[in-house]
């Protein structure tokens, strides 16, 4: 698979990875041939990049942590939550606990699998798909970190509903300062008795800084809770590679990761971030890069421990017309690193 540009894509060309629409059911379903009238609705839907099937390299797939199966249970129930809140009435902590459930069973059964966020966003699944993505890294954090089941649950059920309090708040109030949403999340998750206290704090303190100058009470240090501290590092990254940044444009791993460690120690808990890159996938199978020997390839495989020196395919002349297709493990060639990403 190849990640691409919509704007790239052609007729004819088979997509890589399933679309989900904003309920959670398939909008497009991996091994479809696209249709100029797909490739339209999808840059209607704000669809800007998409994963290709690559006859070059058919055998280079994305190892996830979650299973569809999930995904589309995640997507469903953040859905449903949402909806009833903007209804006014009262969300199923029941439904999001058991799905909750579903998650953990997967980060823990894949907890070796490096985290490449491969799911493609529409603007209306957007906040699911964020919402899920950062309760899967903190989750793998937490885990990392030696926190307990009980804590893992309290950690998963607060990064999932972090960003609780946007729902019915326009982005016009949160700046002229009237109703930040991290007030409203806590306010709304407090009156939940199913829910540790815990959990409602995640929501309250997921934008606070270490060096004090977060919001929306300018905590700092062992003020901010450690389920806060977490979720804080998994909500920047996934807005990072998402376009949600001041440049309004996504930005590649590596090039976020290297954003993440200028804000090691001030906004960001120094220990968190080094937890949260051991789980992160650096340069995720299916980029196209430029080595330091001058070769081009594509990343096709992925070491634990090692996020930055992946497996890359480079194809080489022999002789005049015949080509021959060549891995290279980073991890064996400790002089050999990646010089740019090409995609």
């Amino acid at each position: 698979m190849k990640l691409t540009d919509i704007e790239s894509v052609e007729p004819g060309q088979t997509l890589g990875k399933t679309i989900f629409s904003e309920n959670g059911t398939v909008l497009l379903s991996a091994g479809v041939h696209l249709t100029v009238f797909m490739i339209s609705t999808l840059k209607r839907l704000g669809v800007t990049m998409v994963y290709l099937s690559d006859p070059s390299a058919p055998d280079i797939q994305i190892d996830e942590v979650l299973s569809e199966e999930t995904k589309q249970m995640v997507v469903q129930q953040m859905s449903s939550t949402f909806e009833a809140l903007r209804s006014g009435k009262p969300f199923n902590t029941r439904a999001i606990s058991m799905t909750v459930d579903q998650l953990m069973d997967d980060v823990l059964k894949n907890q070796n699998v490096l985290v490449q966020l491969s799911d493609i966003r529409t603007e209306d699944n957007a906040m699911f798909l964020h919402a899920m993505n950062v309760c899967m890294m903190a989750t793998m954090v937490g885990l990392n970190m030696g926190l307990n089941m009980i804590q893992l649950k309290e950690l998963a059920i607060g990064s999932m509903l972090h960003d609780i309090g946007k729902v019915g708040v326009s982005r016009e109030t949160e700046e002229e300062g009237r109703a930040h949403h991290a007030w409203r999340g806590f306010d709304l998750l407090k009156l939940k008795r199913e829910y540790s206290l815990l959990i409602s704090h995640v929501a309250f303190q997921h934008h606070e800084s270490v060096d004090g100058s977060g919001k929306p009470r300018g905590l700092s240090g062992d003020e901010i809770h450690l389920y806060a501290k977490i979720t804080a590092v998994a909500d920047r990254y996934d807005n990072m590679v998402n376009g949600i940044n001041e440049e309004g444009r996504r930005l590649p791993p590596h090039e976020a990761i290297e954003r993440l460690h200028a804000l090691s120690g001030s906004v960001l808990e120094r220990d968190v971030l080094v937890e949260f890159l051991r789980i992160v996938s650096v340069y995720p199978n299916g980029i196209s890069v430029r080595l330091s020997n001058r070769q081009t390839g594509v990343v096709v495989g992925q070491h634990r421990g090692l996020p930055g020196r992946p497996i890359v395919r480079v194809i080489e002349k022999d002789g005049e017309d015949a080509v021959e297709a060549r891995e290279i493990d980073l991890a064996q060639h400790p002089t050999t690193f990646i010089e740019a990403v090409l995609n």
